[in-house]
Parts: C-alpha cells; structure tokens; sequence
C-alpha cells in the first residue's frame, strides 16, 4: 500500500509545479504547528489542548484568524483581541518551514516523493530544535528520543533514505550505526570539553550574599537547582566566604568546597544532608557547567538514525566550523561571550545536517577532489 501511495506515476499525473505549490502551503501549516511546539514544549505543555490562543490575554483564535503566514501580515503582528505584540518568529517559522518544504519537493519530488516527505519531516525537527535551543537552551526529548525512533522507522519504511541503492539490511544498519556513532561522538566531546571548561566564574560585589536552601544554590541573579550542578560525584562547588552562617554556628574567613556527598568548611567536614539553610558572603564563585549538554548528545544521534554514520561526520566538522570559527570566536573577540561560556550547540548541529540534505555528499566528492589536485600539483 505504501508504494501505491508514493507510485511516482501517480504523483505525474498532475504537473510537477502543482505539488510545488501544494507543498508550500502544506510547509506553512505544519510551521504553525511547530510555533507551538517552540512555545508549549519547553515548558511541558500540551502541543494539542488547549487550541491556539493567545498567550497574553488567553483569547482563543479562531480559523479565520489561523492562517498560517497571512494572519500574521493582516493583524500586522498583533493580537485581534487585546493588541498585544505576536512576535516576528511566528511569522518567520511558517516561511522557513514553507520554503524546506518546497525545497525539499524541487531538490528530491522527481526522484522520490517519500523521501521529499521524510527529508520535509526531518528539517521541521531541526527547525525546533534549533528555535527552542536558541530561546532556551534546551532540545525537547520529543525532538531529539522522538527522532531516533522517527529515523529507524523511516530507513526502515523507505530503505532510500540511507543511500540510493541500499537493501532494507544495509539500511536498518546504517540507521542504527549513525544514531550511536551520533550520541557516542557527541558525548565523547562532552566529556572532554567537561575537563577543559567544565568551571565557571562568577564574581559579584564585596560581601555579596548567597543562599544555599535544601534544592538550590539562590545567586544575586539566578537560583540553580543543585541535580544541574552536582549530578556527578566529581562536580564541585568552591568559593571563600568572609562569612558562613548555619543555623546553629557561624564561621568567618574560611574556604568551602561543596559536592554531593560532602560539605567542607575549612578543616571541618560535614554531610551536606544534614544542612537545611546556608548563608554566606562571598566576591566570587566557581561552579561545575557542561561544554555541552545531553540534550546534544540525543540530537546527534537523532540526526544520525534519519542520515546515517556519513552524515554524522559530515555534520561534526561543519557544525564546529559555523559554532567555533563563524560564530563563538568572533563572540568572544566582541567580548560578547567569555571563552568558558556556554552555547547553543544544536543550532550548528541543525545548519550542518540540514546542509548535509541537500549538498552533503557533493561537497564531500567536491573536497576531495580538490585535495587529489593539490596533492597532484605538489607532486608535479
């Protein structure tokens, strides 16, 4: 029944330019639907209940003011009901996703109109990944678990999506291979860019006060709950307090080192179990943090079980390229980011895999034909 549906004689019948079109609007309602999604899964919600409405005075949008990319212009980017701003990114998620869905019909329909459909599906993960990394420095399990499941399922369904002439075997296996080839990669460089910037420095005034309640370290400008701190027996927590204040006894002048398993107050040791409230002042803080995150290390293999092991090492090197050359160095040059700051990762990890559909191998044969020449020129 499958290959009935996507029998390639079928989808002629109609002109090619007519599914163009198609394809477009379809692309424009499904980035509706991922501008939920951007919105509603970071903060645990349900993507279906309730419908569309708008976050400021919850007023519920009807179709006729749902139409994706239209509505937008018509209200000139506010809210029917109270005025309120809707931002610029609504508008620009259902245009990209509109062009991928274009491009992905114009680059694959005439080859495989499955594969412009998966390769559609693909890049709308991508889209929010990258917006809900962006906005929030996470990538939702739905994108990244939901992927890996979505990507063996696809190779396996349409054997295609792993190569031109790949058996149902020889596609199960790369799909599987690129997802741990994926995570594998990605968390090998997490632990590693654990032991290089896995501290970070913060300095506050003299005296500034911080509380350490039974669930979070509570700074001048954020509270972090301790499991995103010292989930790893050797995360540790070091400052030097002018002043330490327990409930029941008071310290001054004295370094701290806290872990999981123990509390150091200068020469005494105490169970950190045992303490419910601590104050102390301090100019300067070291805390654990991660180069990267799990949420990466998920993606990657996601990326890796639609796209297979080629792919991932495609997408390794020029994720690096665009996140540390094109963006995080200039960052830290404009002073904009320190060099033990944290990025968003899955944004590069997006661009690369995305540029990996459409000219991926291309750029592969076009590199290594460009080393053969250096290679022959050096020689002769």
């Amino acid at each position: 029944m499958l290959r009935a549906i996507f029998d390639p004689h079928y989808w002629a019948a109609v002109p090619f330019h007519f599914w163009s079109a198609v394809m477009f609007a379809l692309g424009s309602i499904v980035g509706s639907f991922l501008n939920v999604c951007i919105h509603r899964l970071p903060l645990n919600e349900s993507v279906v209940s309730p419908p569309s409405h708008c976050p400021h005075c919850k007023y519920s949008i009807p179709f006729y003011l749902n139409i994706p990319l239209v509505t937008w212009l018509y209200l000139r980017g506010k809210c029917k009901n109270c005025g309120a701003p809707i931002s610029i990114r609504y508008f620009l998620v259902e245009l990209l996703t509109a062009l991928t869905f274009l491009g992905c019909w114009l680059f694959f329909g005439r080859q495989s109109v499955a594969l412009a459909l998966i390769y559609s599906v693909f890049l709308s993960g991508l889209i929010v990944a990258t917006a809900t990394d962006f906005e929030h420095i996470i990538i939702p399990d739905e994108i990244t678990i939901g992927g890996m499941v979505a990507g063996f399922i696809f190779s396996f369904l349409v054997p295609s999506l792993q190569g031109k002439d790949c058996t149902l075997k020889d596609a199960v296996s790369s799909s599987l291979l690129g997802m741990a080839i994926g995570a594998g990669s990605i968390y090998a460089l997490l632990r590693g860019g654990k032991l290089v910037f896995g501290r970070k420095r913060k300095k506050f005034p003299p005296d500034t006060r911080i509380i350490f309640t039974e669930t979070d370290l509570i700074l001048p400008d954020e509270a972090i709950p301790y499991g995103e701190l010292l989930y790893r027996d050797t995360d540790t927590i070091k400052f030097h307090a002018t002043t330490l204040e327990l409930v029941d006894r008071c310290y001054k002048d004295v370094p701290v080192r806290v872990t999981q398993d123990l509390l150091e107050i200068g020469e005494e040791k105490i169970g950190p179990e045992t303490v419910v409230h601590m104050e102390v002042q301090t100019s300067k803080i070291v805390l654990p943090q991660e180069a990267m995150g799990l949420g990466d290390v998920k993606f990657m293999g996601a990326i890796g079980a639609f796209l297979g092991w080629k792919a991932v090492i495609f997408t390794l090197v020029v994720s690096s390229f665009i996140g540390g050359f094109l963006v995080g160095i200039p960052l830290i040059i404009m002073r904009k980011r320190g060099l033990s700051s944290k990025l968003p990762y899955g944004p590069y990890l997006a661009a690369a895999a995305a540029l990996w559909v459409f000219a991926g191998p291309q750029l592969i044969q076009w590199y290594l034909q460009l080393i053969r020449r250096t290679f022959e020129h050096t020689l002769y």
